[in-house]
């Protein structure tokens, strides 16, 4: 490990979002690859951060602080990563789902699972079922991601199970939700593969489901 390589850890866990870009930029220029910077820089500083939200250390607004900053890194590596034929760990859809617009555990989850080196299809907020479900076959994903933190959306989620179902993907394509409407029981009782109580647990259920 480099000392550009313990600094941009440093810096994508303490949340400083300015210098996330620079300190990724630093990492190639002392020749580090992409996937290096993936995996052993950002994906790690993800998981530090989720150990300290698992331990209280961290809230909200620090997880966000950190997710934001390895984005600033992603947008630089990742197209270096697709353009040298990178191999990714998964591909997950995800999104919020119809008939609600609340995301920022949704775009917490996206960070975490980045992280885990997984190729993310974000369908942002107010999706239809129907269109997750098509993007999952259009792209070969393994996992689609739902949350809600509304009780009336979550006959969405059923629906999910019952369209994965008609198509043939049951099984095939995991489901994973989560949300402040949902719970394991629910999960349970619509067919749903996993079900997460927040970010660092739905990191933890899609390296399950994938064999990470």
């Amino acid at each position: 490990m480099s000392a550009e390589m313990d600094a941009l850890i440093d810096i994508v866990v303490t949340g400083k979002i300015k210098e996330g870009k620079d300190a990724t930029q630093k990492c190639l220029d002392a020749g580090h690859d992409a996937k290096e910077i993936i995996f052993d820089g950002l994906s790690k500083a993800m998981g530090i951060v989720g150990d300290k939200y698992a331990a209280k250390q961290y809230f909200l607004p620090q997880v966000l602080l950190s997710a934001n900053t390895l984005y600033q890194g992603l947008n630089l590596v990742l197209p270096m990563l697709t353009g040298a034929g990178g191999e990714t760990k998964g591909k997950v859809v995800i999104g919020v789902v119809e008939g609600d617009v609340h995301d920022i555990g949704k775009n917490i989850v996206k960070a975490m699972l980045t992280g885990l080196g997984l190729t993310i299809y974000d369908m942002g907020k107010d999706v239809p079922i129907k269109d997750m479900v098509q993007k999952a076959k259009d792209e070969g994903a393994q996992i689609i991601a739902e949350s809600t933190l509304m009780t009336p959306t979550l006959a969405g989620m059923k629906e999910c199970e019952k369209m994965l179902a008609e198509e043939g993907l049951k099984g095939q394509v995991k489901t994973m939700i989560g949300g402040g409407a949902t719970s394991k029981e629910f999960a349970d009782q619509i067919g749903a593969d996993g079900w997460s109580y927040d970010a660092v647990e739905a990191s933890k259920v899609a390296s399950d489901f994938l064999g990470l």
